[in-house]
């Protein structure tokens, strides 16, 4: 039995890398499938769930004779892609506990180190889920076993592996400065990191888990954090919803203090700090996910920690990740301390950069980050629905390539969507998506594909080298024009251009190609065409088995020779060093 109604329960943030498989752990403690719901089955948003202790109890079959202090556990599933770094460093400060997910079979990644740094820095105690241990190659099932009575039952090799790769997550949390080991080997929990092997999807190491997060819970919380659920509440809007026969509602976590129906409450809006009083409070059925909830209980009050609905007048402006904070008697301080909080938001602003939009504060500062790692600037971030006037501000960039808008998880006002269908009200390109790695990927290819046309288009003016052959019995016309058929022996023959002899002497003026009677306007090495030569007489400017020269403009060379590797092939690039070693034979600084 609880001994203390009072005491608050615990927050415990689930972290790790992607598809480590946080969210199918939590989806098996509450028998749930959020996961399949997910974009691109990465959670993008933190979301809450409890789970009470009567439910742990059932689950772990081994608490019966434990004393326990708290009402249960409130899980936040935090994102598990590394563009969320900020994401989680929020979650990682809301929370009182951790459990860092690693799947036992990869070990440690990039974002396993990162959300480690984030726990120390936070000083929150945390214990390792070793996920996936059905994935060992000849391990046996045993659904919903602890993992202290199912490893026994392993074979030795499998044993063996499974010792192996704890002990590689033992030695890498060394290098790391940690002491760790697996959790029924831990003496101290205070001074090593438990290791708990688990399985989402067979249940087995999952009691094990719950017990080793109780016990956490009831030595550092009952301790070291303040647990009295009295005074008002403080809590973070996890997300701004239109419900059907509510209208606007706050999907909230409080994590301090009671909220109750009638409160005045203080949130963030677009414009200042809106003041509002509590007209319902809906509550999610227990071991259900406040995100996906479509079920909720009505409750005249909440204790901390809980994820709750909240519906109030005038919420249509509030920007989800805003506090929010139960004024008593403390408007002023309570306006200040919102203000505060809401200006330290890490948003890199640059003078040249994208336009970025999301939903919540969170996913503009994750949105951001990710594109600052890259080298994008941002030069406006905002949180909300893609207006007429983004459009217009963004249209001003001078620079092309950031002409461009990215909105994440956040919709289209219609005025927005009429002027992106039509092109002639706006050439701003505009990116939506719901998983923010492959938001930038999107604007990466554009970008990319933006800048190989302009160099398409730059250097269609620039004169290409080329040399070729006059073939044997292919003369059709001797003059005016000539026309004969020539073999392309390197570089890109164009049309309209001049022919000169490789001793330089001008030669006449290609006007026209073809190839198999059909007009072409170039030709790459090999092909054999038939091209018109003006102010040209065959047997006296030109011969049959003559090599000529694509006469390039002395400024065109210097382009070509700086840009030759993106611009030329090998076999171009040694036409054109021909060349110009024969204009520079009377002139060594022709071309340079």
């Amino acid at each position: 039995m609880v001994q203390n109604p009072k005491i608050r329960t615990p927050i415990v943030c689930v972290m790790g890398h992607v598809d480590h498989g946080k969210t199918s752990l939590l989806d098996r403690i509450r028998g749930s499938s959020v996961v399949s719901s997910e974009a691109g089955a990465i959670t993008q948003h933190i979301g809450a769930t409890l789970v009470p202790i009567e439910s742990i109890r059932s689950m772990s079959g081994t608490m019966e004779k434990v004393l326990i202090n708290i009402p249960g556990l409130l899980f936040i599933d935090t994102p598990g892609h590394h563009a969320f770094t900020t994401l989680r460093a929020r979650g990682g400060a809301l929370a009182d506990m951790a459990i860092l997910v690693v799947d036992i079979t990869q070990g440690f990644q990039p974002q396993t180190i990162e959300a480690l740094q984030i726990l120390r820095n936070c000083k929150t105690p945390f214990v390792i889920a070793a996920t996936k241990i059905d994935r060992i190659h000849g391990w046996r099932p045993f659904a919903n076993e602890t993992f202290v009575s199912s490893f026994p039952k392993q074979n030795d090799r499998v044993k063996g592996e499974v010792e192996n790769k704890t002990y590689g997550i033992v030695g890498k949390l060394g290098e790391l400065g940690f002491s760790a080991d697996r959790f029924d080997r831990v003496a101290d929990f205070q001074r090593n990191l438990a290791i708990v092997p688990v399985s989402a999807h067979t249940g087995e190491g999952i009691a094990d888990l719950l017990l080793v997060m109780i016990g956490l819970a009831q030595r550092y919380m009952g301790q070291e954090l303040a647990l009295a659920v009295e005074g008002p509440g403080a809590g973070t809007v996890l997300e701004v919803k239109e419900e059907r026969g509510l209208g606007t509602t706050l999907d909230v976590i409080l994590y301090d203090g009671t909220l109750s129906i009638g409160d005045e409450i203080a949130v963030a809006s677009k414009d200042a700090v809106l003041v509002t009083k509590v007209r319902s409070l809906l509550k999610p059925r227990p071991m259900k996910e406040i995100l996906v909830e479509d079920r909720f209980e009505r409750v005249k009050s909440v204790a901390a920690a809980s994820g709750i609905k909240v519906t109030a007048p005038n919420l249509e402006g509030v920007i989800a990740g805003s506090p929010l904070f139960v004024i008593r008697n403390n408007r002023e301080e309570v306006e200040s301390r919102i203000i505060k909080e809401m200006s330290e938001i890490h948003v890199n602003l640059a003078s040249d950069g994208l336009v970025i939009k999301a939903d919540t504060i969170g996913a503009l500062e994750a949105l951001c980050k990710e594109l600052e790692a890259k080298g994008f600037g941002v030069m406006r971030a905002e949180v909300g629905p893609v207006s007429r006037h983004d459009l217009i501000e963004t249209e001003t960039i001078k620079n092309p390539y950031y002409r461009a808008l990215l909105c994440f998880n956040t919709p289209i006002l219609p005025d927005a969507a009429d002027m992106i269908k039509n092109p002639l009200y706006t050439q701003v390109k505009v990116f939506e998506g719901n998983v923010i790695y492959q938001l930038i990927d999107q604007y990466v290819a554009w970008r990319d594909e933006q800048k190989r046309l302009a160099e398409q288009k730059r250097f269609e003016h620039v004169v290409m080298p080329a040399k070729i052959r006059l073939l044997p019995d292919c003369v059709f016309r001797q003059s005016n024009p000539a026309v004969v058929g020539v073999r392309v022996l390197g570089g890109k023959l164009r049309n309209d251009i001049d022919l000169v002899t490789p001793h330089g002497k001008k030669v006449g003026h290609l006007k026209t190609m073809q190839l198999r009677g059909e007009n072409i306007r170039e030709a790459d090495a090999g092909q054999e065409v038939a091209i018109s030569i003006e102010g040209a007489t065959v047997g006296r400017q030109v011969n049959v088995g003559d090599d000529l020269f694509v006469d390039i403009p002395e400024r065109h060379v210097k382009v070509l020779e700086r840009e030759m590797t993106k611009m030329l092939n090998i076999p171009a690039q040694e036409v054109l060093a021909e060349f110009a070693l024969m204009r520079r034979r009377e002139d060594p600084f022709w071309g340079k």
